[in-house]
């Protein structure tokens, strides 16, 4: 369990073999392409797009779900994937003989999904080989007005009584996740560079992929990354869908010797556990 700008994050994350990525403390997860044991407790999943190493885990965590009885999840599709998302769960409906209960909401760049009072998921276009959208979790909280500013208490209160406003509502990104993605999206997406935590796909890490032959693929280079050291503001970043190529020392060591200080300061990269 990682610990990344007061978030807990337990992730997992393999290119092309599997992603989910969870955020304990909010109840949610982003993708689903396999279902650890903790990710049945999620009673949330962003779906990115759909491939299967970010979707194929779905059935058995809705499954699972109905097995321990946790209720039925939710699950935030891309609007182009929903109607063969909805073909996928018949599927298994039938092969499972169970009603494979959830709720199934289809998203689309701007749209804005209550995860519950104070957490709001808005998705961006993450440009990919497939159409993908990456998640921006916004947190919702009341500010007191700022012509307020320095009023005791019980004058507040007062206000309050009488039926004044005294507070604004606002909002501030908390989570930002790419999903599998151009380095595009950062130049394109405030949200990505402004987010508390940003979770960003850097697949390749060296030269054994080149950056050309990493576009192609539709995913990102570390070198695209350095390039673009001094757009992001974010507290923390976790770089994710590390290739399987690496081994979890020579990735670490690589990073850590590539990043400028600003970036590396800030960023956890996570491995696939190999030795």
């Amino acid at each position: 369990m990682l610990n990344l700008a007061g978030i807990a994050v337990d992730a997992l994350s393999i290119g092309g073999l599997e992603t989910c990525i969870q955020l304990p403390g909010l109840d949610l997860a982003f993708d689903m392409g396999s279902c650890p044991p903790s990710a049945v407790h999620r009673s949330t999943v962003c779906f990115t797009h759909a491939h299967i190493d970010h979707m194929g885990g779905v059935a058995h965590h809705c499954a699972t779900r109905a097995l321990t009885r946790l209720g039925p999840p939710t699950y935030l599709v891309p609007a182009e994937n929903v109607d063969a998302f909805h073909d996928l769960l018949e599927v298994w409906r039938r092969l499972d003989r169970s009603d494979l209960a959830c709720e199934v909401v289809s998203m689309k760049p701007g749209q804005e999904h209550v995860v519950r009072p104070g957490l709001v998921a808005i998705p961006f276009r993450s440009p990919h080989r497939v159409p993908c959208i990456g998640y921006a979790l916004w947190e919702e909280r009341n500010k007191l007005k700022p012509e307020l500013h320095g009023l005791d208490g019980d004058r507040i209160r007062e206000l309050k009584q009488s039926g004044q406003e005294v507070t604004d509502r606002v909002r501030a990104p908390i989570v930002a996740f790419t999903g599998d993605s151009l380095i595009d999206v950062v130049e394109r997406e405030a949200v990505v560079r402004e987010a508390k935590l940003l979770i960003m796909e850097v697949t390749f890490v060296d030269d054994r992929v080149s950056v050309a032959q990493c576009r192609d693929k539709g995913h990102i280079h570390i070198d695209e990354v350095i390039e673009r050291a001094d757009l992001f503001q974010n507290q923390a970043i976790l770089f994710t869908h590390l290739s399987a190529r690496y081994r979890a020392d020579e990735a670490k060591a690589i990073v850590d010797a590539r990043l400028p200080p600003s970036l590396r300061e800030r960023t956890t990269l996570l491995v696939a556990g190999r030795p």
